[in-house]
């Protein structure tokens, strides 16, 4: 009450002034001391009402974390001090009422390639010998734009997005325009339907585009990994920094399959649950790097599981960016034609994968492990296999450090996979740059070496077979 006595008493007297001013006038001009003295009057009043106009909104935004979590989308305030044109996290935002609100993003990145060291050819593991097209170019990659918010109630709230990668032009699903639809009942529990990510390692976990590495990942984490579909799923705090994401979808990977090729069952399940034991938090999305220079030491801890029963006729083209299919380590496709040589085709088979996690990030430093274990058992083909179970694990480790807070940050990542049809590996170095020490905007230098790499398509910056070195200069934009 007090609040609300205090403005309307600030705001009569910001009214009544030109009437008492008029009045003033009509017995005489105001010295130049009485006019100075009501406009130092005015400008306090003004500043009074900033002030308690800032306090409504910190005690909203209090509010709203309480009911929400910290990251929803569901958000009708920004946080206190954050311009209400731009919300980090969210975008530019368009249109606010008590009816809804519509915020605006886009990611999008330059690109320069260069493959030039890479091996002419590569011969797999039943000596077929391939050809490797060897890139050196600059392209205008990926342009992802993004309308998100809520209506009606603050609840209820939707992600629609258009998505598309100019390298991939002429392949499946070149051009993406999906998103999804949700509702907060409480902090523990949050439901989507539409298209979304598989919960299956870290990196589809709602950690895009919180990365080292600009869109890419290592060769494990892409080889182990599932891939965004259309289902439903569900997502909440269970405790003070115990959180999990659960899926169930139509297949690993819905990017360039149409409805009449998937199957008549919801065969696909994914899901992750998380611990964050010391801070209760690990950054912006959860990613990669200690840009916040955390003065605690934060930790993480994480388990992700995955089954899918696939069909050859529901995979992607080879190509499709952002697509995951099932291969051996050497790269073949399970699903070709003849993938083992012995004039066998299989039609299903049974996919399911592992992934554990740990990671802490402080003053600047950060390291984080993720291991995987993958099985791919129960084929249905039209002939006899030499396999029953393909047993491959693998792991991937990296680290970086802010080297000049807020502006320079260098990286390190190594991943390999045990397979049983090689044991391919990678290496990553560069840095990360920001000029406006704000992370919407990078430069990135990095030098990637492969070894027999088993995955690649052509928006990322390695491809199927690739042994050398890859080097690539990214000028990135994120909000």
């Amino acid at each position: 009450m007090k609040i609300r006595t205090r403005s309307g008493a600030a705001l009569c007297a910001a009214l009544l002034a030109p009437t008492l001013c008029l009045a003033e006038g009509s017995r005489g001009a105001p010295g130049h001391a009485d006019v100075e003295k009501q406009l130092q009057e005015l400008k306090q009043m003004r500043q009074d009402l900033s002030e308690q106009s800032k306090a409504f909104d910190q005690r909203i935004y209090q509010l709203e974390t309480e009911l929400y979590g910290e990251d929803a989308a569901s958000r009708s305030t920004p946080m206190p001090g954050v311009s209400k044109g731009y919300r980090p996290g969210k975008g530019f935002n368009l249109f606010s009422s008590d009816q809804g609100e519509v915020n605006f993003g886009v990611f999008s990145y330059v690109r320069y390639l260069n493959q030039q060291d890479f091996d002419d050819s590569y011969t797999d593991s039943f000596g077929n010998s391939k050809d490797m097209d060897i890139r050196n170019d600059v392209q205008f990659q990926k342009v992802n734009i993004s309308f998100k918010g809520w209506i009606f109630d603050p609840k209820f709230h939707y992600l629609f997005y258009t998505w598309t990668s100019n390298t991939s032009q002429g392949d499946p699903a070149q051009v993406v325009v999906g998103g999804n639809l949700g509702y907060t009942f409480s902090k523990a529990l949050t439901v989507y339907g539409g298209i979304g990510a598989l919960p299956t390692t870290r990196t589809t976990n709602n950690t895009f585009p919180n990365w080292l590495k600009n869109d890419h990942r290592s060769i494990a984490d892409e080889y182990f990994r599932g891939s965004y579909t259309s289902g439903f799923w569900a997502e909440g705090e269970l405790a003070p920094g115990v959180q999990y994401r659960a899926m169930i979808g139509n297949n690993l990977s819905q990017l360039g399959v149409d409805g009449a090729q998937l199957d008549d069952g919801f065969n696909t399940v994914a899901a992750a649950l998380w611990w964050m034991p010391t801070t209760g938090e690990f950054g912006p999305g959860e990613g990669f790097g200690d840009y916040e220079f955390h003065e605690q030491m934060a930790t993480r801890l994480g388990l992700h599981f995955t089954h899918s029963r696939e069909d050859a006729q529901a995979q992607p083209g080879t190509n499709t960016f952002e697509n995951s299919q099932i291969r051996l380590s050497d790269g073949t496709l399970i699903f070709s034609a003849d993938p083992f040589g012995n004039g066998t085709q299989i039609n299903r088979a049974t996919y399911q994968m592992a992934a554990a996690n740990a990671g802490l990030k402080y003053r600047g430093w950060y390291l984080e492990a993720e291991f995987y274990q993958r099985w791919v058992d129960n084929f249905s083909a039209n002939g006899p296999l030499p396999v029953d179970e393909l047993n491959d694990k693998g792991f991937q480790v990296q680290g970086s450090h802010m080297v000049i807070p807020k502006t320079l940050q260098a990286y390190l990542e190594y991943s390999k996979i045990n397979g049983e049809y090689g044991n391919p590996c990678d290496v990553s170095v560069g840095i990360n740059w920001f000029p406006f020490k704000r992370k919407e905007m990078r430069v990135e230098v990095q030098g990637l070496y492969l070894k027999d790499s088993p995955v690649g398509y052509s928006s990322v910056p390695f491809s199927v077979g690739a042994n050398g070195w890859a080097f690539t200069t990214d000028f990135v934009l994120a909000f």
